[in-house]
């Protein structure tokens, strides 16, 4: 009875040690994704040259707020899907990726918290390559 109560405490410590992040594997190097973990979601928020990089590479440029803020002001090349829209038209997102759930993605809005929702919405569909520029103001940052 002893040993089973040992090995039973001593397989608890290891589950607990496990989800604690607590393992004797040497640490990942600096950025790599630590051993059975995913990577984080998506590419870097907020960095302008991405998204001008990713854009003129043929990233797919969506502007996530509303068609008359679309309409008074867009990025050149920029579809407009309202991020309350966005779930009821991930199809046709789809198309603009060719079917590619990795095609770079880039949104914005206004100051970035819709983007950063519409992000959230994206990855969780699959797509992995997706950065929120931010606001439509951030463009022109250098």
């Amino acid at each position: 009875m002893r040993s089973f109560a040992r090995s039973l405490a001593a397989s608890l410590v290891l589950a607990l040690a496990s989800s604690l992040g607590c393992s004797n594997e040497a640490p990942p190097p600096a950025g790599a994704p630590a051993s059975g973990a995913a990577a984080a979601p998506g590419l870097p928020d907020r960095d302008p040259a991405l998204a001008r990089k990713l854009v003129s590479e043929g990233a797919v440029l969506l502007d996530v707020r509303s068609p008359p803020e679309f309409a008074s002001k867009h990025i050149d090349g920029a579809v407009n899907v309202p991020v309350d829209e966005l779930d009821g038209r991930m199809a046709e997102v789809e198309k603009l990726a060719g079917g590619d759930a990795q095609k770079p993605i880039v949104v914005y809005c206004a100051s970035g918290a819709r983007a950063a929702q519409a992000k959230r919405m994206l990855v969780k569909a699959g797509h992995t390559k997706v950065t929120n520029l931010g606001g439509i103001g951030n463009w022109d940052k250098k």
